[in-house]
């Protein structure tokens, strides 16, 4: 099957809505501020954007629609993407054929949330028709024991040690220390990681993606009209959505990007070993571990060796999920599956608000989300490159 290309798409002006631990402001609040940032930084009025994309897991009863009336956005394009942490790929998919089927001049791609004191509980408790009937009314639910079952079949098939996995935690770490809105400001030793206080074993506390409130949000439109207002941009190169992949393995021990690996590096005429940095969803290490290997940063199976091989430091080896990601950065909500796209733009635009990556020109940004029992159901992936010649 031969797919079109992204020609003539950019994809500009990353924003972020600061995070907060908690707010009493609703998940409207948090993305009407990143609209208000996207359009000041673009100069643009809100008139001008007549697409929209949304995304928030906090938004009910209001869906995109009733989100238009309070912003006061009258678009002629509009979608609502409810897949958590795979909806910033797959908003660019969908603006980013807007924009070339002409739909849509101007696309908005928001999402974002907030985190009251027991938002998170009431969220995980309705999560899913399947989390609501079958799950939680059994003491389960939640991705904290989800994310345990499929980390100890990890580490039992794989050979992978607590210490792997600190590594990748403690890499972060590092590179959120120049980030400014990170919400973990100290840096995290080995000690501190095999020492921190158990959550549901394997797992301890910072295997453990911290829920809080904030927004994220891009603008993407031709290229020619991010040149007439003269904005730093990113061009797609390729992207990749897949949904319910492997339903028949018993445990998830791989992802949509296996099936579609393939398909993604051939369109972008490029490799793993092309990219700058790569900018993984990573609520949980075992996650990102397994991203590496579906999308062919190392043979099948060889994923542990990688790790142990590489620095994932901005300014070292295979710099990884630079702003920190979310394991150091924390999760708001849906803008978590935002905030590796938002950062890879920063970087490919010479507007990184932490450490940069020396001559970074191509990125990998990968979205995986909405988990039930044992399993995260979407999937996507997307190579960028600086649009700047």
């Amino acid at each position: 099957m031969s797919r079109r290309n992204y020609e003539g798409v950019a994809v500009a002006v990353p924003v972020t809505v600061p995070y907060v631990r908690y707010s009493i402001k609703s998940a409207h609040w948090f993305i009407a501020r990143a609209l208000k940032a996207l359009l000041e930084r673009a100069g643009l009025q809100k008139s001008e954007v007549d697409g929209a994309c949304i995304s928030g897991f906090l938004l009910f009863p209001d869906t995109g629609v009733g989100l238009m009336q309070y912003l006061g956005l009258s678009p002629r394009w509009l979608d609502h993407i409810p897949m958590g942490g795979a909806s910033a790929v797959v908003a660019l998919r969908r603006a980013a054929r807007a924009v070339q089927s002409g739909d849509a001049e101007i696309v908005a791609c928001i999402a974002g949330d907030t985190n009251h004191v027991d938002s998170f509980r009431l969220t995980i408790a309705s999560f899913s028709q399947f989390a609501r009937d079958a799950v939680y009314p059994y003491g389960s639910g939640g991705p904290n024991a989800n994310f345990a079952f499929l980390t100890d079949y990890f580490m039992r098939t794989r050979g992978a040690r607590r210490e792997d996995f600190g590594k990748l935690c403690i890499a972060q770490r590092h590179n959120a220390l120049s980030f400014p809105y990170a919400l973990f400001k100290k840096p995290l030793s080995m000690e501190e990681y095999l020492g921190a206080r158990p959550i549901a074993e394997p797992l301890h506390l910072f295997d453990c993606v911290m829920p809080c409130a904030g927004a994220e949000g891009f603008l993407v439109m031709g290229e020619a009209r991010a040149r007439a207002l003269d904005l730093p941009f990113a061009r797609v190169r390729a992207t990749i959505e897949r949904h319910n992949a492997f339903p028949d393995d018993p445990i998830q021990i791989r992802g949509g990007w296996a099936l579609e690996r393939d398909s993604l590096w051939n369109q972008a005429g490029l490799g793993p070993q092309d990219m700058n940095l790569v900018e993984l969803y990573d609520d949980y290490p075992v996650i990102t571990a397994m991203q590496l290997e579906d999308l062919g940063f190392c043979a099948p199976g060889n994923v542990v060796q990688l790790i142990r091989d590489s620095t994932f430091t901005t300014e070292g080896s295979l710099p990884l999920n630079t702003s920190g990601g979310q394991l150091s950065v924390g999760q708001a909500g849906a803008a978590g599956g935002y905030l590796g796209l938002v950062e890879c733009l920063r970087q490919l635009t010479g507007q990184p608000l932490g450490a940069r990556v020396a001559d970074a020109r191509r990125g990998l940004v990968s979205g995986f989300g909405m988990i039930n029992y044992d399993r995260g159901l979407c999937t996507g992936a997307v190579v960028l490159e600086a649009g700047h010649e």
